[in-house]
């Protein structure tokens, strides 16, 4: 496996990566971290589709470049209701990275193994 210099503690493998503050290399690994680490669990698309675009708006006004409230709520829902994630990563004044992420899980799509975490 190729790990780059620094990139250890965004591996499951590594003690490290249940703690650390960043995302996973690959999004699935969230479903490995603590329970703790969930600000919330939803059972339908469209709960979790407000919660996103909630959190979207909440910071809008500090990033770097623009976003569209209303499409990303409708893409949301059709991605959750697929039972995809919804990743997202915007860059913030002062060199800052706001980074969005709700997985869709039990199982998860892709790595069948991986159960949610719930909260």
């Amino acid at each position: 496996m190729l790990v780059r210099p620094g990139d250890a503690h965004r591996r499951p493998g590594y003690p490290e990566f249940r703690s650390a503050q960043v995302m996973p290399l690959e999004c699935a690994d969230w479903l490995l971290k603590p329970a703790e680490r969930i600000e919330a669990t939803f059972h339908e698309p469209v709960e979790g589709a407000d919660w996103y675009v909630g959190q979207l708006a909440r910071y809008a006004e500090l990033f770097d470049g623009s976003y569209a409230a209303v499409s990303s709520y409708v893409e949301t829902v059709r991605v959750l209701s697929a039972g995809e994630d919804r990743v997202g990563g915007w860059w913030m004044p002062g060199g800052r990275f706001l980074s969005l992420n709700l997985m869709g899980c039990s199982p998860h799509r892709v790595r069948t193994g991986y159960r949610c975490p719930l909260r």
